[in-house]
């Protein structure tokens, strides 16, 4: 039985009050949680005050991003050790976002997938589609080949250590939302994907939804068959609007 997970990605969002009073949120309604495991992934710079308050809580965090790198002249770039010098658990990896405004390939995600693995963090990846590539049919292909570089390169193992995100990116902050019956749809198809190659891996990777997700949707998707929990954006800034969603995840 897959462990529902519910990763709230605060993007670059927050200042130290912000980041305090929505952390204390959190913790202060997080005993109604029983059954999901719930992550928090700020911005580098707040993870170390993320620790001192949650640490000893149920509530794990975790980077935005890795470098493929162990350390070096990489400017503005962080580590997997930094990451987990300050406690991080899980870390994402091919957001659309890095994907599209850092010209991020398949092949770099991949790699950065690979890193956060061996270097025992576990990667949250993410793929999906843009609008264009919805309305042209080739969602399949889009994230069979995302879902593939990880493959090619780490073998289908590699997913055992892993987590799996679909952002439709057409749904990100756009107000709108795959209906669940499409979210199903891909889930189902990355689940069939890995399963041709191992049906235990496929049978407990957990494929979590990403693409705006919110407390009054949130039970529906989550209780499709495939859908893991979810990766979540705006709704994360809310310590009332994430929680929602973390008990739907229940």
């Amino acid at each position: 039985m897959r462990k529902p997970l519910v990763a709230g990605n605060w993007k670059m969002n927050g200042s130290l009050e912000s980041v305090r009073t929505l952390l204390e949120g959190i913790k202060s309604g997080i005993a109604q949680v029983s059954n999901a495991e719930v992550v928090v992934c700020p911005p580098y710079v707040f993870i170390p005050e993320t620790e001192k308050l949650l640490k000893g809580t149920q509530i794990s965090w975790g980077g935005q991003d890795l470098s493929t790198e162990a350390s070096g002249a990489f400017t503005g770039e962080v580590s997997a050790s930094m990451l987990l010098d300050f406690g991080s658990k899980y870390v994402i990896v091919g957001h659309s976002e890095r994907r599209t405004f850092h010209a991020e390939s398949d092949q770099l995600v991949a790699k950065k997938y690979a890193f956060a693995r061996a270097a025992g963090l576990v990667p949250i990846l993410c793929v999906g589609e843009t609008l264009e590539e919805r309305e042209a049919g080739i969602t399949e292909a889009v994230v069979a080949r995302q879902l593939d570089a990880v493959i090619d390169l780490e073998g289908i193992e590699g997913l055992a250590n892993g987590v799996v995100a679909y952002e439709p990116v057409w749904a990100i902050g756009t107000g709108k939302t795959a209906t669940p019956e499409q979210a199903q749809e891909v889930h189902a198809f990355i689940r069939s994907r890995v399963a041709a190659k191992s049906g235990e891996v496929a049978e407990g990777l957990r494929i979590l939804y990403g693409g705006s997700m919110k407390p009054d949707n949130a039970k529906e998707l989550i209780g499709k068959p495939d859908i893991d929990g979810g990766l979540i954006g705006g709704a994360s800034l809310k310590a009332g609007d994430f929680l929602g969603i973390c008990v739907a995840a229940n």
